[in-house]
């Protein structure tokens, strides 16, 4: 039988409502991923969580309470989750959204356009509907 994340040492409220969200609910499913691997699906889930959970994972991984985890080894944790987000900016860096990206548009050549009087009549030009005698909608006498 599993345990839930709930049930999991270390693991209050607040953090077990994150892991859940991030679809780590059992003991089995943190060993899955690893303290490390699940702290960072919380953080790329938009959480903000503290170092505190990284210790509480470890220690919930390895069934001790976090404050029984060697220093070193928390320090560990810590420099893995600083070069981890080191390189997820990294990566993003190279990542530039469309809307920076400039357009280049060739310059407009205005000889090379028609005159607009050419192609354009004006609405109040009274010459304008001359031509339409035979439309129908004017009454003769």
């Amino acid at each position: 039988m599993t345990q839930e994340t709930a049930k999991l040492l270390n693991i209050g409220p607040k953090s077990a409502a994150w892991l859940r969200q991030v679809g780590v609910r059992t003991i089995d499913d943190l060993k899955q991923h690893g303290a490390l691997g699940t702290f960072m699906k919380v953080k790329r889930a938009g959480f903000r969580p503290s170092l505190n959970l990284l210790y509480a994972l470890a220690g919930a991984e390895q069934g001790v309470h976090w404050t029984a985890l060697a220093p070193d080894y928390k320090a560990g944790l810590v420099v893995e989750v600083n070069a981890l987000d080191d390189a997820a900016k990294q990566a993003k860096k190279f990542i530039t959204p469309a809307r920076d990206i400039p357009v280049e548009r060739a310059p407009i050549d205005d000889d090379a356009l028609p005159d607009p009087a050419v192609l354009d009549v004006p609405d109040n030009d009274p010459d304008a509907g001359a031509g339409d005698a035979g439309t129908g909608t004017e009454s003769s006498e």
